[in-house]
């Protein structure tokens, strides 16, 4: 495991960049900090509350990836190959703060408050083909079935 230390973030930077997941089809706005070719990658992640990834994998034995909790809460969730929770587990300042998500792992996130920040890192080099691989099982993003998936998402954690 790397160790590391999380890079500052000021207050009007996450202001600037909620406004940007505001206004974000995603309803999230990622702030990279690693280059196109780096082998270490990192980034801050800015989402609201109805954002909705879709479950995803990272295919690579070096793509664990790992998330601090800046604020807010959210939920980690892992699934099983057929799409069925297999444990949640909740973020939140004061309590669990980081989480490591092995490659090969189904997972997504999903957020408990109004918005949450997060720094996340993994290692290997960026290519987005590679990178991760979505899950058939579960509506893809922006579909008309992820509002409702969400719904059921954040009903596992509460």
């Amino acid at each position: 495991m790397l160790d590391y230390k999380i890079p500052e973030l000021f207050e009007q930077e996450i202001q600037d960049c909620l406004k940007r997941a505001d206004s974000s089809e995603k309803r999230r706005h990622p702030k990279l900090l690693h280059s196109v070719g780096d082998e270490f990658n990192s980034v801050f992640n800015f989402m609201l509350q109805d954002s909705y990834m879709q479950p995803h994998l990272h295919p690579g034995e070096e793509k664990i990836e790992r998330i601090h909790l800046i604020r807010g809460k959210v939920a980690a969730l892992f699934f099983d190959d057929q799409g069925m929770v297999k444990k949640c587990t909740v973020l939140e300042k004061g309590g669990i703060e980081l989480i490591e998500v092995p490659a090969f792992t189904w997972h997504t996130y999903v957020m408990l408050t109004d918005y949450a920040v997060t720094y996340e890192t993994m290692m290997g080099v960026y290519e987005p083909k590679t990178w991760k691989t979505f899950a058939d099982w579960a509506p893809i993003e922006g579909g008309n079935a992820c509002y409702e998936y969400l719904d059921f998402l954040r009903s596992k954690c509460v």
